[in-house]
């Protein structure tokens, strides 16, 4: 074995490939094709999209898992630890595991060369057919046509919302973006479209390969019951089935996450695994959820509330405003953010003016990263409320924007997965102990003829 640590593997990954983005399949597939994963396959759901698609992948597998099968999850990029990417029924593959992994690929790729992400997605298929999962949820990474986990055929396809965003890579219109996630489309085999308003070019594609299409909104939905405050009702090819959930639960869906949740449901009927969903197995499958999206903490103990958030694109932050709008707390709302310099900024400001009573820049030691002076000067000019001064450091921001809030109001961190990922390295404690709770293993629920 070339190392026997993680982080010395995850080190030399970094310098292995010339470039960091190289965006083709067949490095992948050749080095897939050497170590047999892409014959005897298990069953395959691959989650492509802009925003919404960590979110629905991680809650398709939750499902599966409730259901009581064996199901793996990939998913990129991770917050705190390399681990998170790689889950086999919610656990976390530990460093040997990934070790064992890379050797394998390693061998297996002879003197061809490998991006970081494509090491990953092998280890992920390599492992997951040691475990022998019944199947394979795998997040797209960048676009989907030319992404690593493309290499295998996606028995159900899932495009979340389509948005600008990576047009240096990806193209500079929707349309364009949408022919890239696209690109996991299957001759025949279902398309699951997670965004009510899709770009054309998905429409066209899914009917050149004869793909079919349920639409969030229109073939499949999910709402509360007008009757009662704790069911929700759930459409999909004109069968509705009631879910009752706790009040808690039930409260806290709605807006991207509810319609996520549905889409992520959308995914399992897809498998043609419909028919096992009940109020139980959904109830399961919410205990476990991607962490850092919409991820609402109240810590009590005189801390205020905390909100997590890796929004990082226009798109993203209009849902953070409204779920900021639609939930008001006492106290002042302030934000601990840090964003990369090549994003669009000025909409991010303008959806949040109004909903943000303090702003806090967080500098990040980052070469993308907007330098916190100049996103200090930025947020005086475009997002209304009041601008504290650039911090020297994460740790110093976090106090900061604690203090503000004090113990009635809201801590909300966003601006980039860098963001969140500082929040829970240098913040307090807590919010680390509920990142690593939130994608914790999902128990089985009993379903007949699959769990005893």
């Amino acid at each position: 074995m070339r190392f026997d640590r993680l982080e010395d593997w995850l080190a030399w990954q970094e310098t292995l490939h010339p470039v960091a983005m190289d965006l083709t399949l067949e490095r992948a597939a050749v080095v897939a094709d050497r170590l047999g994963l892409r014959s005897d396959v298990p069953r395959t759901v691959i989650v492509a999209g802009t925003n919404g698609k960590g979110s629905v992948a991680t809650r398709t597998a939750a499902l599966l898992q409730a259901m009581g099968l064996r199901v793996g999850l990939f998913t990129s990029p991770h917050l705190v630890r390399y681990n998170e990417r790689i889950r086999i029924n919610g656990a976390e593959a530990d460093d040997g595991l990934l070790c064992r992994a890379f050797d394998a690929v390693d061998r297996a790729r002879g003197e061809d060369s490998l991006t970081y992400f494509e090491f990953a997605a092998l280890a992920a298929g390599w492992l997951f057919r040691e475990a022998a999962v019944d199947v394979q949820v795998l997040e797209v990474g960048l676009g989907g046509r030319l992404d690593a986990v493309n290499i295998w055929d996606a028995d159900v396809a899932v495009i979340t919302a389509v948005d600008l965003d990576h047009q240096t890579w990806l193209g500079d219109t929707r349309d364009a973006i949408g022919i890239e996630k696209a690109g996991i489309l299957r001759p025949g085999r279902p398309l699951m479209l997670g965004d009510p308003d899709p770009p054309a070019s998905v429409s066209a594609r899914a009917r050149e390969l004869e793909a079919p299409v349920r639409r969030v909104g229109e073939d499949y939905d999910l709402a509360p019951a007008s009757d009662r405050d704790d069911t929700l009702v759930w459409h999909f090819d004109g069968k509705q089935r009631t879910l009752q959930l706790t009040p808690e639960a039930f409260a806290a869906l709605d807006g991207a996450g509810r319609m996520n949740l549905a889409t992520a449901l959308a995914a399992v009927a897809g498998l043609g695994l419909d028919d096992r969903l009940d109020g139980a197995v959904l109830e399961a499958a919410l205990r476990s959820q991607a962490p850092g999206r919409l991820q609402q903490l109240r810590p009590g103990g005189g801390e205020p509330e905390w909100l997590l958030d890796v929004a990082h694109n226009p798109h993203a932050v209009v849902e953070l405003a409204r779920w900021l709008r639609a939930r008001p707390v006492a106290g002042p709302v302030v934000a601990a953010v840090a964003v990369m310099a090549d994003k669009e900024r000025a909409p991010m400001w303008e959806a949040l003016r109004g909903a943000v009573d303090v702003w806090v820049p967080m500098p990040l030691e980052l070469p993308r990263a907007l330098p916190a002076a100049d996103l200090a000067r930025e947020l005086e000019a475009s997002a209304g409320g009041t601008v504290l001064p650039a911090a020297a450091d994460p740790a110093a921001a976090l106090e900061q924007a604690r203090r503000e809030a004090g113990t009635d109001g809201r801590v909300v961190v966003f601006g980039s997965f860098h963001t969140v990922a500082a929040a829970l390295t240098a913040g307090p404690a807590f919010l680390a102990q509920a990142a690593a709770s939130a994608t914790r293993p999902v128990d089985a629920v009993a379903v007949e003829g699959v769990v005893a």
